[in-house]
């Protein structure tokens, strides 16, 4: 089945790079040339997969994952940047977007992340179809809305905090390495980036733990690495 995917990306050089590579891997696409029209487009139609410029003009990308993440529009936003400090906002969660890559990037790493997001939302759909709420404690996982509740209280979560969530809390008492998470999550092998895991890991506890200084829900695993509390 096709996938469809929007580019969101005011350098038409990158656009037509990008555009023989998606359709090699049989992608309809739709393509704006700046932010305000992308995040229209992205706004009222359904799409599987949005590849989104950082520096737009109209509106950045920043401000375009920030808007559909608020109107709970979960489709995967991978981010393209030029400037390697715009990283760190980047992976601060607060956008939304799923994955990043740095221009100039290639297109061996590109076509890399995308068949990764596509076999996550492969996983993701299964699973929600396999079992739709998890239950542990005061906390509710809705697999199918990507909605985590504690004490019914909604928790908002970034894609990434979600994905990682619920890969611990679906298999509980399994614990994971940090190489894992990361190959299992991100969907690419990045040696050397394991503390990407660890900050990810530290934010949701600082979401999801009722003290952070006596562990609930995520445990850690010494010499190993995390795993879900399975006593119960």
């Amino acid at each position: 089945m096709k996938k469809n995917v929007l580019i969101v990306e005011d350098d038409q050089d990158i656009v037509e790079l990008l555009s023989i590579h998606l359709t090699d891997l049989d992608c309809e696409l739709t393509k704006a040339a700046d932010g305000l029209s992308g995040y229209e487009y992205a706004a009222k139609n359904n799409y599987d997969l949005i590849i989104l410029d950082l520096m737009l003009p109209e509106m950045d990308g920043l401000e375009i994952c920030r808007k559909l993440r608020a109107q709970e529009i979960h489709t995967p936003i991978l981010m393209l940047t030029a400037r390697a400090e715009e990283i760190d906002k980047v992976l601060g969660l607060e956008t939304g977007a799923d994955d990043y890559i740095t221009k100039p990037f290639s297109v061996r790493e590109f076509i890399a992340r995308v068949k990764a997001i596509f076999r996550r939302i492969k996983l993701s759909e299964e699973n929600a179809a396999e079992k739709k709420v998890l239950s542990y404690g005061n906390m509710q996982i809705d697999v199918a809305k990507r909605k985590v509740s504690l004490n019914e209280q909604r928790i908002e979560l970034t894609p990434k905090e979600f994905d990682l969530l619920y890969l611990l809390a679906s298999r509980p008492g399994r614990s994971y390495s940090r190489e894992e998470l990361l190959n299992i999550v991100w969907g690419y092998e990045f040696s050397g980036y394991e503390h990407t895991v660890n900050s990810h890991v530290n934010r949701l506890r600082s979401k999801i733990e009722p003290n952070i200084n006596e562990l609930t829900y995520i445990l850690t695993t010494w010499g190993v690495g995390y795993r879900f509390n399975d006593e119960w």
